[in-house]
């Protein structure tokens, strides 16, 4: 199977997504090849989301172009978004969303702790 012949496909690996040629899908795995970055991977511990001070803050890196990786078959399905982009412009633009997301997500709490110390005020708790 020549590489245009390949079925290109969106597949989830871990907390990335990633355009991908579909190498093989055999029982719950499917062998993907990366080509871009659909969204970049998250980092920290996974099993306690949104927490700075865990044991160890993990640090995931999107995987690199041409890689293959073993991904779950079920999160695999075909991409229909026409052109695949340039590995190195999907990875700085999915990079660059992520960072947009966890800002919004730290002025949404430090909004969120702003209106929190005035209702402790209004509530009177704040009184000596």
């Amino acid at each position: 199977m020549d590489q245009e012949q390949k079925q290109l496909v969106i597949a989830e690996y871990k907390t990335g997504v990633y355009i991908g040629e579909l190498l093989s899908s055999e029982g719950p795995k499917a062998k993907v090849r990366v080509l871009a970055v659909r969204k970049h991977p998250e980092q920290g511990d996974l099993h306690q989301p949104m927490e700075a001070d865990v044991a160890m803050f993990h640090q995931r890196r999107a995987l690199a172009y041409r890689e293959v990786a073993n991904v779950p078959a079920a999160s695999v399905r075909p991409y229909q978004g026409g052109m695949v982009p340039a590995y190195e412009e999907s990875l700085r633009a999915s990079l660059a969303a992520e960072i947009e997301r966890l800002q919004g997500v730290s002025r949404w709490a430090e909004r969120s702790l702003q209106e929190l110390s005035l209702l402790r005020t209004d509530y009177g708790f704040d009184k000596s």
